[in-house]
C-alpha cells in the first residue's frame, strides 16, 4: 500500500464557530466546505442516520477537516497530551511571540510561549471544542 495524507480531522459542536476560530484566529484559508448524508456515509461513519457539514482549511501542506456530524454524540472529556490516545494539531509560524500576544483574550492557552531544549518555541491552545492546537516556531 502506498498511502499518502489527505486531510487531518477534528469534530466540532458548532461548525461556525469552529471555523471562525480556526479562519480568524490561526489564519487558515477555507477551501471547500460540503455536506454529506444518506445510508452509505451513515454506515461508513457507523452512526445511524448520521449526516455531517465539513469545512476544509489549508494549513501550508495539510488539509485540515472540520465536520459537525448529525446526531451530535456525546461530548468527550479533554484530553492531556501525555495521556494515550491524546491528539493535538501542530502548526508553524515565524513569529509566535507575536503571535501569541495578537491572539484573543477568551483564547485558552497552556502556557505562554516557552523555547524547549530542542531550541523550538511552542505554545499549546484549545480551540472552541478543547481540541488542542500546539502553535510553534522551529
Amino acid at each position: 500500500m502506498d498511502a499518502t495524507a489527505h486531510h487531518y480531522a477534528v469534530t466540532v459542536a458548532d461548525l461556525d464557530r469552529a471555523v471562525e476560530f480556526y479562519r480568524d484566529v490561526l489564519g487558515l484559508e477555507v477551501l471547500t466546505d460540503f455536506s454529506v448524508g444518506g445510508e452509505a456515509f451513515a454506515t461508513g461513519v457507523g452512526v445511524e442516520d448520521a449526516s455531517a457539514d465539513f469545512v476544509h482549511l489549508d494549513a501550508g501542506g495539510a488539509r485540515i477537516e472540520l465536520v459537525e456530524y448529525d446526531p451530535q454524540g456525546d461530548a468527550r472529556t479533554e484530553s492531556d497530551l501525555h495521556q494515550p490516545g491524546g491528539t493535538h494539531i501542530g502548526l508553524a509560524v515565524d513569529d509566535l511571540a507575536t503571535v501569541y500576544e495578537g491572539l484573543p483574550d477568551d483564547v485558552e492557552t497552556l502556557s505562554e510561549p516557552r523555547t524547549t531544549e530542542s531550541g523550538t518555541t511552542i505554545c499549546f491552545l484549545r480551540d472552541p471544542d478543547g481540541t488542542l492546537v500546539e502553535l510553534l516556531e522551529p
